[in-house]
């Protein structure tokens, strides 16, 4: 299976192929989709829809692991990483390239077994996971394999993803 992790964002996405036979994962690529910081957004989001649509049709993914908004602290940079993130939804949806959700916590479980692990920490098991010399750059392209990678790991887990069980009472 080829997965495409996605770091979405509007200045930089991060993105980063793997490839999984049974257990074994390896990496195809990774990179970053940028845009000019002089463009206005609606010029922005159009070129991450232009250039992640020619992306999808170059990798040709099975599948594609996007993160969950997490706001911190600038809620005007996270609306415009929503809008940057509802662009790279709806160039898979448009692509029809199956997409899966995950949270940050529930990456950084896939990756290091630790839902509340440092950054670099989940960099460096990317790396270690994946057998790189080093861990990728630009940050936006690892956390992009880490999504790879979580999602690799939850498909062939024999427990169900989240949003995958529905409460009874």
């Amino acid at each position: 299976m080829r997965i495409l992790g996605i770091d979405p964002g509007y200045a930089t996405i991060g993105f980063g192929l793997v490839e999984t036979q049974g257990p074994q994962v390896h990496m195809v690529t990774y990179g970053a989709i940028t845009t000019p910081a002089g463009l206005p957004l609606s010029r922005r989001l159009y070129q991450i829809g232009t250039d992640m649509e020619a992306l999808i049709g170059q990798l040709k993914p099975d599948v594609i692991s996007i993160e969950e908004l997490f706001f911190n602290t600038n809620l005007t940079t996270g609306i415009a990483v929503a809008h940057g993130r509802g662009v790279l939804l709806y160039a898979a949806e448009k692509c029809a390239v199956p997409l899966y959700e995950y949270t940050p916590g529930q990456v950084k479980l896939a990756v290091t077994g630790y839902g509340k692990a440092e950054k670099r920490q989940v960099m460096d098991m990317t790396r270690r996971l994946l057998k790189l010399k080093a861990v990728p750059r630009p940050d936006d392209a690892a956390d992009a394999l880490a999504l790879a990678l979580c999602h690799a790991r939850s498909s062939t887990s024999r427990f169900p993803r989240c949003g995958d069980v529905k409460e009874t009472i």
